[in-house]
C-alpha cells in the first residue's frame, strides 16, 4: 500500500478549530493519532519536538512499536486512525534556526557560467566546504501557506515587488538531539531526526542587488515552505548511496565515514505540470558533511533546527531545481502545456514539489508534497 508502515512519516494535525495540535504518523489516507495509541502525551504537545529532543534511541523504539502494531495488532490501533480528509495539518516543528547550503554542483557552476561569464563557475572555496548561510527561523512556514510576493531595493533607487520570484527544490535535515556549545557533532544519524521537502523562494533581483559582500538577506528570508510530513531517517535505509566522489579530498573532519547519500527523485510543478525531475542523489555534498561543517567550530545544535541542502540540479536541463535555471535567468521562457510561459513565478502560479525513494522489498517511499501559491505584493 502506499504510505505503508516501511514509511510512516510523522506530522501534526488538528480535527477542529481551538484544538492543540496533536502528533501523528501516516497510514495510508489515514493519521494515527499516536498520543491515544501509544498512551504517551509526548505526542499531544503540538509539535515533534518534545518528542525529537529524546534521542536515537526512543526514535528507533517507538517506529518499531508502531510497526508491530499496525502490522499484528491493527484493532488496538484502529479507533485511533483519523482520515486525513478530517484534518488539518500544521507546520511539524518549532523551528530553532535555519540554514540553508549550496551543495549542487550543477546549480552552483549554472549560477556561475550566468552571472560571471568570464571567471570560473565556481568560487576557488566551493570544492573545500559546504558553502551556506544562516537564514530565518521565524519565516519558515508550512505546506500549503499562501507566500506573499516581497517587495524591495531591486537597484540603486529601485524599490518594488519583486519581478524574479523563483523557487528552490530543496530537501531539509531537522536536528533531533541537540548540542553543547563549544561541542561538534557527533554521528549524523545520532542528531538528525528525519527529512522534509523544501521550497526555499527566492527574490532574485532583490538578491542580487544585496548579496555582496555578505551574502542572502531579504531576498530570502520573507519565506520558505516545508512539508508537512517529517520522513525518519529509517524509512531512508534503501534510498542510501556512497555520495559523490570529491576532489580535492575533503579535510579530515568532513571525511565521510558512512555513505548518506540519498537516492531521491523530486518532481517540480508549475500549476499541476511537472517541469523538472532533479535526482539528489548526485548532489556534491551530503547531509552528514553539512551537519559536520555546520557545528566544527562549536555552535550547538537545537532541537527543532532545520538545515537544508540548497537547490537540488542535476546534468541535464530538464533536471534543474529552479526557474532561474531552467530559464538561464529569464533568457530561454519555459513553455507550459497551456500554451503560456514562463521567465520567473507570476501571481496565482502554484508551485508543488514532490519526492520519491526506493523502499524495502520493491516498495517506494512517498515524502509527500511542500506547495504554495503566489499571492500580490501588499502595497507599500
Amino acid at each position: 500500500m502506499a504510505w505503508g508502515p516501511e514509511n510512516l512519516p510523522y506530522g501534526v494535525f488538528s480535527r477542529h478549530e481551538g484544538e492543540t495540535p496533536r502528533v501523528g504518523v501516516r497510514y495510508g489516507d489515514q493519521i494515527v493519532d499516536l498520543a491515544g495509541a501509544l498512551h504517551d502525551e509526548v505526542f499531544a504537545t503540538g509539535s515533534l519536538n518534545a518528542f525529537m529532543a529524546r534521542g536515537p534511541v526512543a526514535w528507533r523504539d517507538t517506529r518499531t512499536l508502531i510497526q508491530n502494531k499496525l502490522r499484528t495488532d491493527l484493532s488496538v490501533v484502529e479507533p485511533h486512525l483519523v482520515p486525513l480528509e478530517q484534518v488539518t495539518l500544521h507546520l511539524p516543528i518549532e523551528v530553532a534556526d535555519y540554514v540553508d547550503f549550496y551543495c549542487s554542483l550543477e546549480h552552483a557552476s549554472n549560477l556561475g557560467r550566468m552571472f560571471r561569464p568570464d571567471e570560473e563557475p565556481l568560487k576557488p572555496n566551493w570544492r573545500h566546504l559546504p558553502v551556506g548561510y544562516h537564514g530565518r527561523a521565524g519565516t519558515v512556514v508550512a505546506s500549503g501557506t499562501p507566500i506573499t510576493r516581497p517587495s524591495g531595493q531591486r537597484g540603486a533607487g529601485v524599490f518594488g515587488p519583486s519581478v524574479k520570484l523563483d523557487i528552490e527544490a530543496e530537501l531539509g535535515f531537522v536536528v533531533g538531539a541537540p548540542t553543547s556549545l563549544g561541542d561538534r557533532a557527533g554521528r549524523f544519524e545520532d542528531h538528525v531526526f528525519g527529512v522534509t521537502l523544501v521550497n526555499d523562494w527566492s527574490a532574485r533581483d532583490i538578491q542580487a542587488w544585496e548579496y555582496v559582500p555578505l551574502g542572502p538577506f531579504l531576498g530570502k528570508s520573507f519565506a520558505t515552505s516545508i512539508s508537512p510530513w517529517i520522513t525518519p531517517l529509517a524509512a531512508l535505509s534503501e534510498a542510501r548511496v556512497e555520495g559523490r566522489t570529491q576532489d580535492p579530498e575533503p579535510l579530515g573532519y568532513l571525511r565521510r565515514d558512512e555513505p548518506w547519500g540519498l537516492d531521491l527523485r523530486l518532481e517540480v510543478a508549475v500549476n499541476g505540470e511537472v517541469v523538472s525531475r532533479p535526482p539528489y542523489r548526485d548532489m556534491y555534498w551530503t547531509p552528514d558533511q553539512m551537519l559536520a561543517h555546520m557545528t566544527v567550530n562549536g555552535a550547538a545544535l537545537r532541537t527543532g533546527d532545520l538545515y537544508a541542502s540548497g537547490t537540488i540540479s542535476g546534468t541535464g536541463p530538464g533536471e534543474r531545481g529552479s526557474l532561474i535555471e531552467l530559464t538561464w535567468n529569464g533568457t530561454e521562457p519555459l513553455k507550459l502545456p497551456d500554451g503560456s510561459v514562463r521567465t520567473f513565478l507570476e501571481d496565482g502560479d502554484t508551485v508543488t514539489i514532490t519526492a520519491t525513494a526506493p523502499g524495502p522489498d520493491g516498495t517506494v517511499i512517498t515524502l509527500g508534497e511542500v506547495s504554495g501559491r503566489i499571492s500580490p505584493a501588499n502595497r507599500p
